[in-house]
């Protein structure tokens, strides 16, 4: 009897600047493989399905339980999370590709740098001076924290970027996950130290107000999140902060 096999079809690129190519592999089946388990097969024989020699394919990957966000890439041409995809409730073959959004470093793995500088941008962290002992922070009541969690959930796996209309070299959109962000440390009780920048960093270009609302953030994020509260949120917050500015001039 004939071993059952899946097939693998994965657009691959050595460089940056090369052409991509697709490779076939055709892989042994088993029962609860997901995308990463076809990618360590084809790592321990690297071998097309006509037999043809080639090189392990390269993608980024850690956790392989949804926590780190780091094998995020396009499967059959979605946005998704390949440690948790799971290859029997996928349309055979199973193709993938790198984000899209994304310079390619090599075959699958993309490089997300802009995600991290767009954090920088909006001071996403609680200021904190640690050079001497500031004693107890500030309490959070408990309906607050409930309210925040769901926030602090982001895995920062940019598929909510890949899949908005409005995130392109064009508009320079900072994206839903970043304003999330932006929304979990302005409520934060020492996060609020720099509410005032952080908004001031939404009100300019590529920030809040190059969202077109278009909801598929929220449909896509693997944790949850209310990204389209949260956007909704510090939009009107930049919007008091714009009318504060108004009036004080």
């Amino acid at each position: 009897m004939a071993k059952k096999t899946v097939r693998f079809i994965i657009r691959r690129q050595p460089t940056p600047e090369s052409q991509s190519h697709w490779e076939e592999f055709d892989l042994r089946w088993r029962a609860g493989m997901n995308v990463i388990t076809g990618l360590m097969d084809i790592a321990e024989n690297p071998v097309d399905r006509v037999g043809k020699a080639t090189t392990p394919i390269v993608y980024d990957a850690n956790c392989l339980e949804e926590v780190c966000g780091s094998c995020a890439m396009l499967i059959n041409g979605k946005a998704s999370m390949a440690c948790s995809a799971l290859v029997h409730k996928l349309e055979h073959p199973v193709r993938l590709e790198p984000l899209s959004k994304f310079q390619v470093v090599r075959d699958l793995a993309v490089d997300r740098g802009v995600l991290f500088e767009n954090l920088k941008r909006v001071k996403a962290w609680v200021p904190v001076d640690g050079t001497y002992d500031l004693g107890p922070g500030p309490r959070i009541q408990p309906s607050t924290q409930e309210e925040m969690y769901p926030l602090s959930r982001c895995i920062s796996c940019c598929l909510c970027l890949e899949a908005c209309p409005e995130v392109n070299e064009r508009t320079g959109f900072v994206g839903a996950a970043i304003i999330n962000q932006v929304r979990l440390f302005n409520e934060h009780p020492t996060g609020k130290a720099l509410k005032a920048e952080r908004i001031k960093s939404m009100m300019g270009d590529g920030g809040i107000h190059g969202c077109s609302f278009a909801q598929n953030c929220v449909r896509i994020c693997p944790k949850s999140i209310p990204l389209t509260m949260s956007i909704s949120v510090v939009y009107g917050q930049a919007m008091r902060q714009a009318l504060t500015n108004l009036f004080l001039k």
